[in-house]
This record gives structure tokens, C-alpha cells and sequence, in this order.
């Protein structure tokens, strides 16, 4: 296998269901899906002088991801969300402001971590306070492959801040609905998933695109060619994390040198997986991702 390293930049928080707390936040559950999956990442964030910190802090350290550049403020409370499930197990969030992770201050252990790792992940959630929006930018000056992964979260994004971070990246993820409003707010006449795809590819000069469809699978523009899968058939626990885990597993296996397309259908068999599990962050062998997409 290929050595590689990542580092996932912004919220780590509680996710508080209406039976049930979950440890969560996109770049967290990337990361965690990255290090199971071989790939040796480090979390930039904060958290808060309480229990819910405390939580966050065993939880990297036990899913093995480095938590070195995780501070801790007296100043702030870790990050709380209450999320509502619909009853096809689709998510809604209330995200409570400020939290410890909106004030990430820059430091230069961070800019020498960034430098060392191979990708850098980071979203638009983290981008709502400019405290950490401004140590997110300095930063990704440092990066070597800049992975956006767009995930938004009404009322917490502006038109302005999305547009610099997609043209700052080397690679955008979006679910279906974000691609859509993204290319109308940057003046899209086009109407088809894959002309937005392009349209959007020379807008922010990005090559590599990766567009989400839920159960109906993914599209990766990769080179100027378009990859499919057209989704895996599961029954839906709650889609909480399936997307970033879907994330995870692309960026793992092309940057192990998998090929685009088996990279993709991997990745999809994993969002599918954990949408079928209770939790962002269910447990997932490669014996059981390969069993599902081959069964014997």
C-alpha cells in the first residue's frame, strides 16, 4: 500500500438526535473514514473545557486520527448540533453559534502539518466565523492538494466565501442540489448534471469534481473524463455521514492509485453502507465493502 497523509480542517461537534448523542462534524467523519482506510490523517479543530470536549478528544485518539492540533479553550463550548431525521432518513441541522471550533487560531505546528500531508480537506460550515475562515485561508496557501468539500448548511454560507474556497481547490465534492445552486448563483444557462459539471470545472478551474446523488450513486469528473455509478440498493438507517464517508473512501483510493472508476464504485458501496447503519461513523471491513460490491 501507499503511504499517504491528510488533514481534515474544522467542526468537530455532538450531534444530538431526538433518542440519542453521536460524535460528528463532516471533517471529523472524513477523517475518521480516511484512517480506517489506511490513510494517516491529523484533525485541525477545537473544542470546548467540558465534557462534550473530553468526548471528542477520546474518540480521535481511539479511531487512531491525530489530535495533536485539536486545541482546548475555557472560552467557548464544544460544538452541539440537533439534528431531525426525516422519516426517509434524511437529515435536517440546528447549529449552535459560536462553538469552540468557529475561533481555530492559527498556529505554525498547523502550517507545518499542512505542509507534510499529501491532501487537505476542509468545508464551508467552518468558513461562518472569520476567525477560523482566516486560518482555513492562510493555510491552504501550504497545501499541497486542496479537497473542498462543499456541504452547506443554511443560513451558514455566503456566495462570496464559496467562490474563493472553489477556486482554491484542486478537487470539489458536492451533493446534487449544492452543484445546481452553486452554477445558478455563478450564472449557469445550463440545465443537464454533467454540463454544470463542466460549467463549474472552468469556472473555478478545478479538474477533478465529484457530484453525490444519494441512493441514485455519484458522478467524478476526473481529466475531463466523467465517471458513473448509479447507486447500490440499501435499506436507509439515516444518511448522517454517508456522504463523508463517501468522500473518504474516493480520496483514499485514488490516492492509493486505484483506478477512477473502481475508485468511485468503492466509494459508493461505502456512502450506501454507512446510510444503512445508525451513525455517522458505523465499523466497515474491506471484506465487507468488497463482499457487497462482488457477492460470491
Amino acid at each position: 500500500m501507499i503511504h499517504k497523509s491528510a488533514i481534515c480542517f474544522g467542526e468537530i461537534l455532538i450531534d444530538v438526535f431526538p433518542d440519542k448523542k453521536r460524535i460528528g462534524g463532516a471533517p471529523l467523519n472524513v477523517a475518521s473514514r480516511l484512517q480506517k482506510l489506511g490513510i494517516a490523517t491529523q484533525m485541525i479543530s477545537q473544542v470546548g473545557e467540558d465534557e462534550n470536549g473530553k468526548k471528542l478528544l477520546s474518540y480521535l485518539e481511539n479511531n487512531g486520527v491525530n489530535a495533536d492540533l485539536v486545541s482546548v479553550t475555557p472560552h467557548f463550548p464544544s460544538g452541539v448540533v440537533q439534528v431531525q431525521l426525516s422519516a426517509s432518513g434524511s437529515a435536517s441541522y440546528e447549529i449552535s453559534y459560536p462553538a469552540a471550533w468557529d475561533k481555530i487560531q492559527l498556529s505554525e505546528e498547523m502550517k507545518e502539518a499542512v505542509k507534510e500531508a499529501n491532501l487537505m480537506i476542509f468545508g464551508s460550515l467552518v468558513c461562518r466565523d472569520e476567525v477560523s475562515r482566516d486560518t482555513l485561508l492562510e493555510l491552504l496557501s501550504y497545501a499541497k492538494f486542496r479537497v473542498f468539500d462543499v456541504n452547506l448548511r443554511p443560513p451558514h454560507y455566503e456566495k462570496e466565501i464559496l467562490i474563493e474556497l472553489m477556486q482554491k481547490a484542486d478537487f470539489i465534492k458536492f451533493n446534487d442540489d449544492e452543484l445546481f445552486e452553486i452554477a445558478e448563483i455563478l450564472g449557469s444557462p445550463f440545465h443537464s448534471l454533467e454540463q454544470n459539471i463542466h460549467f463549474l470545472a472552468e469556472k473555478t478551474s478545478t479538474k477533478d469534481i465529484c457530484v453525490t446523488k444519494g441512493r441514485h450513486g455519484a458522478v467524478l469528473l476526473k481529466d475531463g473524463k466523467l465517471y458513473y455509478n448509479s447507486g447500490f440498493k440499501i435499506s436507509v438507517k439515516d444518511t448522517v455521514g454517508a456522504g463523508d464517508s463517501f468522500l473518504a473512501s474516493l480520496l483514499a483510493k485514488l490516492f492509493q492509485d486505484e483506478e477512477p472508476q473502481q475508485a468511485l464504485n468503492f466509494a459508493c458501496a461505502v456512502g450506501a453502507l454507512v446510510a444503512g447503519r445508525e451513525g455517522a461513523n458505523p465499523e466497515l471491513s474491506e471484506k465487507e465493502i468488497n463482499g457487497f460490491l462482488r457477492p460470491v
